[in-house]
């Protein structure tokens, strides 16, 4: 992958695959299956520029397993490998 650095408060995940099969082993196809809303974080930004010129901490680092909201992020493929861009408050929870 190329060097992508997002910027302010923006986060760069790599969706993680969901299962293609229920738990009873029917294989689902590809137009039913639901976006993923949990990922891995691969680069953050720097963090929010606040009023006095300061920087917001980011909450998140790279290697951090995350859910996000399924429709608050920008999809994009970089070497035909998908990625999300989402802001740091589209994060709801870092998976322990």
């Amino acid at each position: 992958m190329s060097n992508l650095q997002p910027i302010n408060d923006r986060v760069l995940i790599k969706p993680l695959k969901e299962n293609e099969k229920t738990a009873a082993g029917i294989f689902l196809p590809q137009t039913a299956e639901e976006k993923s809303d949990k990922g891995e974080v691969v680069a953050v930004g720097p963090g929010k520029l606040l009023d006095n010129g300061s920087r917001a901490p980011m909450s998140v680092k790279p290697g951090d397993k995350v859910i996000f909201d399924k429709y608050g992020g920008e999809e994009i493929k970089i070497n035909k490998e998908e990625f999300i861009i989402v802001s740091e408050d589209k994060i709801l929870a870092i998976i322990s």
